[in-house]
């Protein structure tokens, strides 16, 4: 474990008033900084009721207390939770009575999670599921988070790792004892199999990687068209509110406007964007070019054009879902449409979300949850993928450079969960955190 100086502490519930304040504190000093303000210490693990005081004996509250000695707890040190309730002048003067004792201090975002880390109590792809479990705010997300945040992730990362390092070490006794008997000649037969296979199952592994984004980032919809298409309206009608101005002056929306929506479990950012056409008004001309620039980013792209109009002149992008919009009104069209829809009366509005999340569904087939889903993620496996195939290319090379080449895959691997030097990464993905936590 490794040492800290400083003893920490934060509200690591929720912001108040509430019905609930837990602040948590963390370091060597726990055990005196609890016995100053509760007396005798209570049972490890087990919640007691106690009147928290100041060190002039007034109390502050009547709360449950409880006690985790290092090394066992979130943060490998020793921890203590104080339980109190939520009301803001309760939370301050603890806070204060907190910050009045030596060699304590408020924490920074993430430090309990940073040092649950340092102490080898978590990984980084365990750190990273914690913090996307905090964020989650659909089904699938909190799927994916609880798969990395309870390691399931890691254990196949580590599974490879161990991999690697036995075939480093056969082929390393066979270059440094080719002569023994303990080390048949045949082992780099075995070690190529294996490494083999593992190139498959690290390619298999990687193409889940756009499967793992859209669940954590969303799946990006793009409604786009002629200006007075209807596109704002099928925003508000898709959201159900009002998250756009809807006039019937062309050009009314000239910014790309954005809402997450939640589809069977999956987050699906929903953007309307300005009506495509050639204008000379400045403001209109930049949010054309918003448009066009979120239209080459997304998953899927909507293309809408007005039923009631006939002079359509141009082909949709490739790849859009046309769709006929006012289907209330007259129809002058003579388009073939994938869907015809009206805001107005609510016709086609529920095909179009199914077809949303059957185009959703059909890029995130994953067998599992224990997918990648960070570009970080794709960066470091891909290295060790490239490595793998490099000591597969070319099986004339030396056995020296072939190790090298899977030393460099297992020095990739190890950066994805921390356990190879990653001190650079530390500070952006432990500020992820709010504090507390």
């Amino acid at each position: 474990m490794l040492p800290h100086k400083e003893t920490i502490f934060a509200l690591s519930s929720g912001a108040v008033p509430a019905g609930l304040a837990v602040m948590r504190i963390s370091g060597a000093d726990v055990p005196a900084v609890l016995a100053a303000l509760i007396g005798s210490l209570p049972p490890p693990r087990q919640a007691t009721l106690r009147s928290i005081r100041t060190r002039n004996g007034l109390v502050i509250d009547t709360g449950l207390v409880l006690l985790f000695p290092a090394p066992h707890s979130f943060t490998g040190e020793n921890v203590a939770e104080l339980h109190l309730h939520g009301g803001r002048a309760v939370v301050d003067a603890l806070h204060r009575e907190l910050a009045a004792f030596p060699n304590l201090r408020p924490a920074a975002p993430g430090e309990f999670s940073r040092r649950a880390f340092e102490n080898g109590k978590l990984d980084l792809i365990e750190v990273e599921g914690l913090a996307d479990l905090i964020a989650a705010e659909t089904e699938m997300q909190r799927r994916l988070a609880v798969e990395q945040s309870s390691g399931g992730l890691s254990s196949i990362y580590y599974g490879w790792s161990e991999r690697l390092t036995r075939a480093r070490a056969l082929i390393e006794a066979e270059l440094d004892f080719p002569d023994e008997e303990d080390v048949p000649g045949s082992v780099s037969d075995q070690v190529w199999a294996d490494v083999s296979r593992l190139t498959e199952e690290l390619a298999s592994h990687l193409e889940q990687l756009e499967a793992g984004e859209i669940i954590r980032d969303g799946f990006k919809v793009v409604i786009a068209g002629k200006p007075n298409a209807g596109k704002s309206s099928l925003m508000n009608a898709l959201a159900r509110r009002d998250i756009a101005i809807v006039t019937e002056i062309a050009g009314t929306t000239r910014d790309v406007l954005q809402v997450d929506l939640s589809m069977d479990g999956y987050l699906v950012k929903l953007y309307d964007t300005a009506g495509l056409r050639d204008t000379d008004e400045i403001v209109e001309r930049e949010g054309i070019r918003r448009a066009e620039k979120i239209i080459t980013e997304a998953d899927l792209l909507i293309f809408i054009e007005d039923l009631s109009i006939d002079s359509v002149t141009e082909e949709p992008p490739e790849g859009a879902v046309l769709v006929g919009t006012k289907s209330d009104l007259p129809s002058r069209s003579v388009r073939q449409y994938d869907l015809v829809i009206s805001t107005k009366d609510g016709v086609g509005l529920e095909a179009l979300r199914g077809l949303i999340v059957q185009r959703l569904k059909a890029k995130v087939q994953p067998q599992s949850m224990a997918i990648p889903s960070r570009a970080r993620h794709r960066e470091a496996l891909s290295r060790s993928l490239a490595a793998l195939q490099a000591s597969l290319l070319s099986p004339g090379r030396g056995l020296d450079l072939r190790a090298e080449d899977l030393r460099v895959a297992g020095d990739a691997l190890g950066r994805v969960t921390g356990r190879v030097d990653v001190e650079n990464l530390l500070d952006v993905i432990f500020g992820e955190f709010c504090i507390g936590k």
